[in-house]
């Protein structure tokens, strides 16, 4: 049970790491301002191209929606059962948006040191790859809710393994050219 209430909570924060490849899906090329603006450091870029404004407030708004539909559906005896507090009783908008952005926080700041070691975009940097966004997500919302330590480790230690399944299933659907 603590591992479904470990994941129900992040959900928001998962959907936010996943939505810039949907919004790319939907939007194509349009609106990929990037939240860089082409700005370098060390000669090299700060996040890349693939770090974009549409993918930011992509993620933000999705991981708000996802927060909202678990307190649309806390009254569903099971997802009561495994929520870690009264959705109706939390400030929503705040600790959605929180979890979203921490979550690209913790991309882009992953992506920066990626840049200035020379690991391309997409190319792979195991376990940063993998919690980056975990780090980011419950560092920011820690501004209103701290899940218990064990659960904490839960999402540390599940995230990695969603993950990957998560960008091989995005890879076989064709929505990410690398299975990582």
């Amino acid at each position: 049970m603590i591992i479904l209430q470990a994941l129900y909570f992040f959900l928001p924060a998962y959907f936010a790491n996943m939505s810039p490849v949907f919004a790319s899906r939907l939007l194509g090329n349009r609106f990929l301002a990037p939240i860089d603006f082409n700005i370098t450091f060390r000669g090299k870029r700060i996040f890349g191209a693939h770090k974009t404004w549409r993918g930011l407030i992509f993620g933000i708004i999705g991981a708000i929606v996802i927060i909202y539909l678990q307190k649309y559906l806390y009254n569903v005896d099971f997802l009561k059962s495994i929520s870690l507090f009264n959705y109706s009783q939390q400030n929503l908008v705040a600790l959605g948006f929180l979890l979203g952005f921490g979550a690209l926080f913790g991309d882009a700041v992953k992506s920066f040191f990626k840049r200035q070691i020379g690991i391309k975009p997409g190319g792979r940097w195991p376990i940063f790859d993998q919690l980056d966004f975990v780090i980011g997500g419950l560092l920011f919302s820690a501004l209103i809710y701290i899940p218990s330590w064990q659960q904490i480790l839960i999402i540390i230690i599940f995230t990695p393994a969603l993950h990957l399944l998560s960008n091989y299933i995005a890879f076989k659907l064709k929505w990410k050219k690398h299975p990582w």
